[in-house]
């Protein structure tokens, strides 16, 4: 597989290289390095079958960069995903997640690409109405990152309908693992094991009974791999795992993974949050005969690993 990562210096998008390298294919990762790092992708460099490119995906040169590439996918991933700077500075949110995905799938079209799989986030769904959420849940998008990611994914439908552009939306659940940063809009698996691993103190909103699906890294990486050697359709695919795991009961997971008796501090619920978040990964395992395969105790614990082993 020839293929092209944008946000491949990131947290996701290094697993999803490491593993088309690993198989044997070639990747040109298209980052800007404003979240991701160069070294994440060390490993893959040294192959000397990946290739960094430093770019913003909404600046002129994409098309270009990808055309060179002649990939038989593009894989993309880049994206503003801090909620709070979503609302904070919304046109700079909506310049990375909304030009820089329709930047990304002109530049595909041009080229020739014959797949692209578009990275959604399950912030669409907004407050669910029912759980878990299926694919034909309302949309309810309550910040401007989630509106972004709607749009994106409106904008692959475009390309597929008017263009013949196949692609596939996957709509990722709450994604943990090595290498995801624990410090600013950061998944709150990584803060917990990044506080307990120094001794800080940890915190939980409300009273903890908060639920979300939890999937690991490596499963989403499958979903990814998988979409792309399968026909696309309109529909976005659910990538979770059916499971809900509250506050409390992550941190104490979290602790038994690290071996501390650490009990957080509560700290007032915070405004907007939505208490209960699980998606229905049935589509996806229709589709792409894909399921989640790590358990989130398992996951933790190679989580936890590499963290102690800066990996």
């Amino acid at each position: 597989m020839r293929a092209v990562v944008t946000g491949g210096a990131g947290f996701i998008g290094s697993h999803l290289v490491d593993r088309v390298i690993a198989d044997g294919g070639e990747v040109v990762v298209l980052d800007n390095l404003s979240s991701g790092r160069q070294g994440n992708l060390a490993g893959a460099l040294a192959t000397g079958r990946c290739r960094l490119v430093r770019q913003d995906v909404a600046a002129p040169g994409v098309d270009a960069i990808i055309e060179q590439a002649a990939p038989d996918v593009v894989f993309h991933l880049a994206a503003q995903i801090d909620v709070r700077r979503s609302v904070a500075d919304p046109l700079a949110d909506a310049t990375t997640n909304v030009l820089g995905t329709v930047n990304v799938l002109e530049a595909a079209r041009k080229a020739g690409v014959v797949k692209v799989v578009f990275v959604s986030s399950v912030a669409v769904y907004g407050p669910p109405e029912q759980l878990p959420v299926t694919e034909s849940a309302p949309t309810r998008p309550l910040s401007p990152y989630a509106v972004s990611k709607l749009t994106g994914e409106l904008y692959a439908r475009q390309y597929r309908e008017l263009h013949g552009l196949d692609t596939s939306v996957l709509a990722l659940s709450n994604t943990y693992g090595p290498r995801q940063d624990p410090h600013g809009e950061a998944g709150v698996v990584a803060i917990f094991i990044d506080a307990m691993l120094n001794g800080q103190p940890t915190r939980v909103f409300g009273d903890g009974g908060n639920t979300r699906d939890y999937v690991y890294v490596g499963d989403v990486v499958d979903a990814l791999l998988a979409a792309a050697t399968r026909p696309g359709t309109d529909r976005r695919l659910n990538i979770g795992t059916g499971q809900r795991t509250s506050d409390l009961q992550l941190h104490r997971m979290v602790a038994d993974a690290v071996g501390v008796a650490a009990e957080p501090e509560f700290a007032p619920a915070r405004l907007g949050d939505i208490p209960h978040m699980v998606l229905d990964p049935t589509a996806a395992s229709e589709a792409l005969g894909w399921s989640p395969r790590t358990s989130l105790a398992e996951g933790l614990k190679l989580t936890v690993e590499a963290f102690r082993s800066g990996s």
